[in-house]
């Protein structure tokens, strides 16, 4: 089972979240996608992908997180035992999405929501200062992310899988070269 948590503002209607369901479509294993709509509280949205872990059985599922997804499941990881593939993570998301506490909208929709002061509070409570076992991670960080830095990702999971591509964006955008890589990982290969 693959439990994929896409980043701040997005859905799965992301790029990278159909791209991942499409695959596992296509080799007949559509079943084992799941890909919620995380809510703007991260309380929430940890308690929305502990629902499915439960549900399924952590042990059974690999998480893919994107951004503040990558944030999310590195928590979840160190805590339920998951394996996690990170697709550009935030790494220190109370210093980066401050900035956008009030009213926004999403990207995949003209849907508005609130971003409220207190999300920030609670990020801070899933923080992971150091990760435990670092083959439990595959890192993919590019080095043309525009909104995070790939150092910092690079720093915060040593001795985890890594790939690091040069280029790229936030969104990696060319991220067909890079599934085969993270659907190895997540199925144990």
């Amino acid at each position: 089972m693959i439990l994929y948590l896409h980043g701040f503002r997005s859905s799965p209607q992301s790029f990278k979240a159909r791209m991942i369901g499409q695959y596992l479509q296509q080799h007949g294993r559509g079943d084992e996608y799941l890909c919620p709509q995380l809510s703007a509280s991260p309380l929430l949205a940890i308690r929305q992908a502990e629902q499915l872990l439960s549900l399924h059985g952590a042990e059974n599922v690999a998480l893919i997180g994107s951004s503040l997804g990558g944030y999310y499941a590195t928590w979840l990881a160190e805590k339920h035992g998951c394996k996690a593939a990170l697709l550009n993570p935030a790494v220190k998301p109370p210093r980066e999405l401050e900035k956008y506490v009030g009213v926004t909208t999403a990207y995949h929709s003209d849907e508005v929501f609130e971003f409220k002061q207190e999300y920030v509070a609670e990020l801070r409570a899933y923080e992971v200062a150091a990760i435990t076992r670092p083959e439990r991670y595959f890192l993919l960080a590019a080095t043309g992310d525009e909104v995070l830095d790939w150092r910092e990702m690079v720093a915060h999971y040593p001795a985890a899988r890594q790939q690091v591509i040069q280029g790229s964006d936030h969104g990696i955008s060319d991220f067909a070269h890079y599934l085969d890589q993270v659907m190895a990982f997540c199925d144990g290969r």
